[in-house]
């Protein structure tokens, strides 16, 4: 997994989850994790998701909502297409 994947301008929104969505996991669970702090948005853009919102506010923004709402689905229901996949058999 890439440690710095690039980030979409918006997150997927298929009903299950995507190579993208794999690769941006850490992504979501710090996106998580700021709301959890109530942490501001243009900050949390700035830092995570490596958009400057003074220099393209509405990029950020729709990047920011819509990668939340990705992240918030994935903790819903996206994880129970991993259980469905099982574990990888390689690093067992």
């Amino acid at each position: 997994m890439p440690t710095d994947p690039k980030i979409a301008d918006l997150a997927p929104s298929a009903p299950e989850l995507t190579p993208y969505d794999e690769q941006h996991a850490v992504t979501y669970m710090r996106l998580l994790d700021a709301e959890a702090d109530n942490a501001d948005w243009p900050e949390v853009a700035r830092i995570v998701l490596g958009i400057d919102p003074t220099l393209e506010p509405d990029r950020a923004r729709r990047a920011f909502d819509s990668h939340l709402a990705r992240a918030k689905w994935a903790a819903r229901h996206g994880y129970r297409d991993l259980l469905r996949r099982g574990s990888p058999k390689g690093g067992e």
